[in-house]
C-alpha cells in the first residue's frame, strides 16, 4: 500500500494552512505582526475587551500558548492589559490605538491573501469552499470532545 498525499484531505488542508501562514507572515512582516497572532486581532479589533480564558477559547489553542503570544504583544505594544470592572482578579485584554490602527492593515493583508488563494474559483466555488472547510471543521472539533475518545 502506498500514500498517496493528493488524496489524502488532511494533508491537503495542512500544506495550504502553511502556505497561506507563509504568505500572510511575508505581509504582515512590515506591520511588526506574525500570523500567530492574527486570531488576536481578529478578537479585539474594533475596540473589544477580553480575558485571556476568552482568547484561548476564541483561537482555539493551548493557554501557555496564548500566554506567550499575549507576552510578546504587549511587549511590542499591541495590546494593553487592565482590570476587569466585572471581576476584582481578572483583567481585560484590548489592542492598543496603534494596534488598532495596524488592525486595518492586518486586514488588507489578509484580504489579499485570501483572494490569492481563491483567485482560481468562481463566485460559487469559493462561497462551496468555506462552507465545506467549516462542515470539516465542526467535524474534527467534534472528534475533539472528551466523549468522542472512545
Amino acid at each position: 500500500m502506498s500514500l498517496d498525499r493528493d488524496r489524502s484531505a488532511g494533508y491537503l488542508v495542512n500544506w495550504a494552512a502553511r502556505l497561506f501562514a507563509r504568505a500572510i507572515d511575508r505581509r504582515l512582516k512590515p506591520l511588526g505582526v506574525s500570523s500567530g497572532q492574527l486570531p488576536v486581532f481578529f478578537a479585539l479589533s474594533g475596540g473589544r475587551a477580553l480575558t485571556q480564558r476568552a482568547l484561548v477559547d476564541f483561537a482555539a489553542i493551548e493557554q501557555p500558548t496564548m500566554a506567550a503570544t499575549l507576552t510578546r504583544m504587549e511587549r511590542d505594544g499591541l495590546i494593553v492589559r487592565r482590570p476587569n470592572p466585572d471581576d476584582r482578579r481578572g483583567v481585560l485584554i484590548s489592542l492598543t490605538p496603534e494596534a488598532e490602527v495596524r488592525a486595518a492593515e492586518v486586514r488588507t493583508a489578509t484580504d489579499a491573501v485570501n483572494a490569492a488563494a481563491l483567485a482560481g474559483l468562481g463566485p460559487e466555488e469559493q462561497v462551496q469552499v468555506r462552507a465545506l472547510l467549516a462542515r470539516m471543521i465542526s467535524g474534527l472539533e467534534a472528534l475533539d470532545t472528551p466523549d468522542a475518545a472512545g
